[in-house]
């Protein structure tokens, strides 16, 4: 017996059957463009979830002093010349 009450016969019609319609050309295209779709959708969850851990690890900037950031005060130099 094989998956779900299916035997081994069975699942070997329905394979044939398959390549028949489909052809082997282009169950081959498919299963590539499946496997790059899983690739692609595994990389973007590990890049997701190394973006959020960067994202827990940085602290907000705070401004002591009233002294605005390096940063801030460049940008006003600039628009200030403009």
């Amino acid at each position: 017996m094989g998956l779900g009450g299916i035997s081994m016969w069975q699942l070997l019609i329905i394979l044939l059957i398959v390549v028949l319609i489909f052809g082997t050309k282009r169950l081959k295209t498919i299963g590539g463009d499946l496997g790059g779709a899983l690739k692609s959708f595994r990389k973007a969850m590990d890049t997701d979830e190394s973006d959020k851990d960067k994202d827990e690890d940085d602290e907000p900037r705070r401004i002591e002093d009233g002294k605005p950031d390096a940063e801030f005060a460049e940008q006003k130099d600039t628009t200030q010349s403009s």
